[in-house]
């Protein structure tokens, strides 16, 4: 049965080679004062940077820079971004980057005038704002985290031994996204294949949960494929247009809400990919694709008509003359080969993880309730074991 919903996003996208010309529509609906947050400077190097300021300049804009912008944002670097808003009184947040500088635009818009520690409110008790928020508007430079077209925003807090994510409401998502491809061909390697995984899994969070057929099953399986699709043409050609376009426009679709509704949701794989994160500060994706076969496979035999229409639908296997199990099991295999392709992380080892840190993961794991099985702490410890 599908569930009751409501459904309402208000981002406004530009997509396209030419879509970073409408941010001269966008910037006079907001005051004039711009603070511009990016991560590590590549924007400075491929000359994105150049063009946003252009256009900042040329709408009589006074901007703040906010660099600096982590893969894993801390709230310590939420706290400077708070106070470089309040400082400046600032009317825009404008993110250049990857999925974390809008993730830490989001979290800075709704704590910059926030009476209490965020961390606290938004992070630990998981309350929705009642001040005055900032405005975010996103250029996106990597796909991944779908963060262009929705109100999540990770924080990290080492000396909690935390990770979390907090998934506000329409109020907080991004007004408008400028979305070029082409801003996304000169990533390294690894992090488009590890937005890649990241993608896939956003999917997979959402199909693997409840039982019934319902239209948010079946989009879901055509955006899988369109990613297998893409990521393999990326990989040989990461300069194709037509397969980063697919890919970055996949990853919106991926986590704008859409195909969450009527489902439950599961989300155990980011909670303990997260969880790892935190003490790790590996790559969002590949925490993720280091965890997820030894997840499945726990889970499979409580979702198992899931999986083996995963299998059929997504991976093309066929049933005939097979068990449910064996078509399942083929189809979790058929995922291993691909993630194997893209060259994604495969064991939590490659991350620095050992077996002495496991507490402090399973300790820092959000066990939610929406997938097809609620896992006990022996269950973490065998995930982990396995993953190793």
């Amino acid at each position: 049965m599908l569930g009751n919903f409501s459904y309402h996003i208000p981002t406004k996208l530009y997509f396209g080679d030419d879509s970073l010309k409408y941010l001269n529509d966008e910037l006079p609906k907001y005051g004039s004062n711009v603070q511009l947050v990016y991560g590590g400077g590549s924007i400075k190097k491929n000359g994105i940077y150049d063009d946003v300021m252009k256009i900042l300049k040329d709408n009589g804009k006074n901007v703040i820079e906010d660099g600096g912008v982590m893969p894993n944002p801390t709230i310590e670097k939420l706290r400077e971004g708070v106070r470089i808003a309040k400082k400046n009184n600032v009317d825009l947040l404008l993110a250049v980057g990857g999925g974390s500088c809008c993730d830490y635009a989001k979290a800075v818009s709704v704590s910059a005038h926030c009476d209490e520690d965020p961390w606290q409110k938004y992070y630990v008790r998981f309350e929705e704002p009642d001040c005055e928020i900032i405005p975010v508007g996103c250029i996106l430079t990597m796909v991944g985290t779908g963060s262009e077209m929705n109100g999540g925003a990770v924080i990290t807090n080492h000396e909690a031994k935390r990770k979390l994510g907090h998934i506000f409401g329409p109020e907080v998502m991004p007004k408008f996204s400028i979305l070029n491809p082409v801003y996304t061909m000169t990533l390294p390697r690894e992090q488009m294949v590890s937005g890649i995984y990241d993608i896939f899994c956003h999917i997979c969070e959402q199909y693997f949960s409840g039982e019934d057929d319902n239209t948010s099953d079946y989009i879901s399986e055509g955006l899988m494929r369109s990613v297998i699709h893409s990521s393999l043409i990326a990989l040989d050609h990461p300069e194709d247009y037509e397969a980063r376009s697919n890919l970055m426009w996949t990853a919106t679709w991926a986590l704008n809400t859409l195909i969450a509704k009527g489902k439950t949701t599961d989300w155990m794989t980011h909670m303990i990919g997260q969880s790892v994160g935190a003490l790790t500060n590996a790559t969002h994706g590949m925490t993720l694709s280091a965890v997820v076969l030894a997840y499945y496979r726990v889970i499979l035999p409580n979702g198992l008509p899931k999986f083996k229409r995963f299998a059929e639908e997504v991976w093309g296997i066929s049933a005939e003359g097979k068990t449910d199990e064996q078509v399942a099991n083929e189809g979790l295999a058929a995922l291993e080969d691909w993630m194997k392709k893209l060259g994604v992380t495969m064991h939590l080892s490659e991350l620095g993880v050992t077996e002495d840190m496991f507490g402090d993961i399973i300790n820092g794991t959000r066990n939610l309730r929406g997938g097809y099985k609620r896992l006990t702490r022996d269950d973490l410890v065998q995930i982990l074991t396995e993953s190793l």
